[in-house]
């Protein structure tokens, strides 16, 4: 990683602060525009409610089949 001189990070912060960016960045402005930037986390529903459910599903279940193969057979 670049090591900033201190000259370097001064002059840098009084560009951005000649620049104010803070001040241009508005986000969405239309309900489509607000729709898509939702989508910008979502990477494939692997997390969905559904899919968490399911797991939890199969996880008990070889606990279940766990427990009874660990059982003492008469």
């Amino acid at each position: 990683m670049r090591q900033w001189t201190q000259e370097e990070r001064l002059r840098q912060a009084e560009l951005i602060r000649s620049w104010q960016p803070w001040k241009k960045s508005t986000g969405a402005k239309t309900s489509a525009g607000t729709a898509i930037s939702k989508m910008n986390a979502y990477k494939h529903g692997g997390r969905s409610a559904e899919v968490r459910a399911q797991y939890n599903a199969i996880t008990e279940c070889k606990r279940q089949l766990q427990a009874i193969l660990s059982q003492k057979w008469l």
